[in-house]
């Protein structure tokens, strides 16, 4: 008898607002197809938080990702196989299994009931050298979308100390220390951005940021759910919140 595969391990940090039309439909969604674990309107899975909120009833903010159907988020697994397994044994319909080289990792997308776009990856490639501890950023991958995208990849480089993976009229995929963004053009569906990064010391990164022109939004803030964060718009009104969990 083949045993059930088990929950998936999310093994990266993750926190994000969805707006959806059903919050006890989308509950039941990350709860009985995804394995996450319920606490009022919070999911919560290993590192990863996800808080629900109506759309109606959303705020004006780019902390909220509006219209439904235009997040995307990706969960970096343990084993993305087996999570593919998973989901699919509870009635989900997950596109197959891809090799990314780009991002060094194997991948498969599945959506929500609301039509946000959900990445599982698992990482196929290992550093032959530890990582240098100094390094800032720690987790993400966002997609920002932009009017001018070589604009954008240049505002990266030199503003926020990004690199250029890859690069196109259409989409750049920038790197910094362990975080990948892509910025993507900016379409009907795709106003606007918003992304946190956990990185290892807020204040240090806020200092250097400011050091180099960003339009940061204040100093960082000890948060009560466990974060100290700040937040920096990018040319376009993208925001990207730095975040360090604390104890």
């Amino acid at each position: 008898m083949t045993a059930a595969p088990a929950r998936p391990a999310i093994v990266a940090p993750l926190s994000r607002i969805l707006a959806v039309a059903d919050v006890g439909r989308s509950k039941a969604f990350y709860r009985d197809v995804l394995g996450f674990e319920v606490h009022g309107d919070e999911l919560t899975s290993g590192p990863a938080r996800i808080s629900l909120i109506v759309d109606d009833h959303a705020p004006d903010s780019t902390f909220v990702d509006r219209p439904r159907g235009a997040a995307i988020l990706f969960l970096q697994v343990a084993d993305v196989a087996a999570t593919r397994e998973y989901v699919a044994a509870r009635g989900a319909a997950p596109r197959e299994l891809e090799r990314v080289n780009w991002i060094k990792m194997r991948v498969f997308q599945l959506e929500d009931p609301d039509g946000h776009t959900l990445w599982f990856g698992q990482s196929f490639h290992q550093p032959d050298q530890p990582k240098d501890p100094t390094r800032q950023l720690l987790q993400a991958l966002p997609a920002l979308p932009l009017s001018d995208v070589a604009a954008g990849v240049k505002y990266y480089c030199d503003v926020l100390g990004f690199r250029i993976n890859y690069a196109q009229h259409d989409l750049g995929v920038m790197d910094r220390d362990d975080i990948t963004l892509l910025l993507v053009q900016r379409s009907d569906r795709d106003t606007f951005g918003s992304c946190e990064f956990y990185v290892r010391d807020a204040d240090a990164l806020h200092a250097e940021l400011v050091a180099r022109g960003a339009k940061v939004l204040g100093p960082p803030v000890s948060q009560p759910w466990g974060l100290r964060s700040f937040t920096v718009l990018d040319l376009e009104g993208n925001r990207l919140t730095f975040a360090q969990p604390f104890e």
